[in-house]
């Protein structure tokens, strides 16, 4: 920069060193020379470009961080023309902001606007560079707590993946407990860290970024009320238990597999392959109806039942046998602990009947509820018993339906009909 402005000063001199002539001639030549390099300056980038294209097909291989690729050969040969591209616009920019206060210092009325102009790009530059100089401690401290931070959260990481896995046992604390808990450390560690590294940040003291920053926060206090709400349910959900991924549940009448539980949304898969999405304050408000095993020890099983009626012609013994029958022929049924039969109500014209069985296999419960009904119904019809309950109706003749039309007249009583004679 002093070069530049000793340059100045020398061109710009007194006129007896240069007469004008002199000074049109040396203003045309830095123009030719500028319009040549602002020329040159896109071919020699689009040359640079073709020999880092051969070069990264031949030598450049994906970036990957632990097996994972983060960037392949493509990408990164585009993030490289986009510095390439940024490189050319810079340079042109640079070539007018020197060229351009130059020339007009070559002449006694601009002088005074050539420093103005050196002065506008000068002192952004300057102040630019000592800002950046003297923010560097800071810039070290955020860089101490935000390594700080990310090797507590993998340390927490860490723990929680042994603990899902089993590898590590906390009595009280279930593995599914282990990585919605490190969501949310994680979620405070993040949080605590821009706390502290807030106040260094640049321009933190000023008014206008903490009215921006309170602007945001009441933005976000507002759009995202149900959110919270969502996220509240879900820790909520994590910690009752009531399900698990893969476990049958019914939410809302709609029966479905769990495939996603998190903390904003459950997500069922139903037995027609339908995916149906809850928030989870709904979830949390909602009767939840669990069909799976609680856990694979537990040597209970899931009782499906089904109910008919019958008339009291039939004996119930014989009704029970049938039942039972059928649920013992049906695939998937427990033989041990065996079917069984509840009579649930007696009314009128009938009996009701349940048969309740046992199985393990939940996934498969409307296969097995189908099977079971049409065995219900072979059984009694090799048995000779109709399963269709009588129903009567009464159906009036029309001319029955109107009254005699002496009924319609009321006729007058003898005794009434004296006492108007006399």
């Amino acid at each position: 920069m002093r070069f530049l402005r000793q340059l100045v000063q020398m061109v710009s001199g007194d006129a007896s060193q240069f007469n004008l002539t002199i000074r049109l001639g040396i203003a045309l030549g830095f123009i030719v020379i500028q319009v040549l390099l602002i020329a040159l300056t896109p071919v020699f980038v689009r040359w640079i470009k073709d020999r880092v294209t051969v070069f990264g097909k031949k030598h450049v291989r994906s970036f990957t961080i632990r097996k994972v690729k983060i960037l392949d050969t493509a990408q990164i040969l585009e993030a490289v023309y986009f510095v390439l591209t940024v490189f050319k616009i810079a340079l042109v920019v640079f070539q007018l902001s020197i060229s351009i206060p130059l020339v007009f210092s070559l002449f006694t009325l601009t002088q005074n606007l050539a420093a103005t102009l050196f002065d506008y790009i000068l002192t952004p530059l300057k102040t630019v560079f000592f800002h950046a100089i003297g923010y560097i401690p800071n810039l070290i401290t955020i860089a101490i707590f935000i390594i700080i931070a990310k090797y507590v959260i993998r340390s927490f990481k860490f723990f929680a993946l042994r603990i899902e896995k089993g590898k590590l046992v906390i009595p009280g604390f279930y593995s599914e407990w282990a990585l919605p808990t490190f969501n949310i450390l994680r979620f405070v560690i993040y949080a605590f860290t821009t706390a502290i590294i807030y106040p260094y940040l640049p321009g933190s003291d000023s008014r206008a970024f903490q009215g921006v920053s309170v602007f945001v926060g009441i933005i976000v206090s507002f759009g995202s009320s149900s959110a919270i709400g969502n996220l509240v349910a879900g820790i909520v959900l994590t910690y009752m238990r009531p399900f698990k991924v893969g476990d049958r549940i019914m939410i809302q009448n709609i029966t479905g597999f769990v495939v996603e539980k998190s903390l904003l949304i459950t997500r069922l898969r139903t037995h027609k392959n339908e995916y149906v999405t809850f928030p989870n304050t709904m979830v949390l408000n909602a009767s939840i109806v669990n069909y799976h095993i609680s856990s694979a020890d537990d040597e209970s099983a899931l009782l499906l039942y089904a109910e008919i009626t019958f008339n009291y012609a039939t004996p119930w013994e014989i009704i029970h046998e049938l039942l039972i029958g059928a649920a013992l022929k049906t695939e998937r049924v427990l033989k041990n602990p065996k079917p069984f039969v509840l009579q649930t109500a007696l009314d009128d014209f009938y009996a009701h009947y349940q048969i309740n069985a046992y199985i393990r296999e939940v996934d498969y419960a409307p296969a097995i509820y189908s099977q079971l009904f049409q065995n219900i119904q072979t059984a009694f019809r090799e048995a000779g018993l109709d399963m269709t309950a009588p129903h009567f109706r009464i159906n009036l003749d029309e001319a029955a339906r109107i009254p005699p039309a002496g009924l319609l007249k009321n006729p007058e009583s003898p005794a009434k009909k004296s006492r108007r004679n006399a």
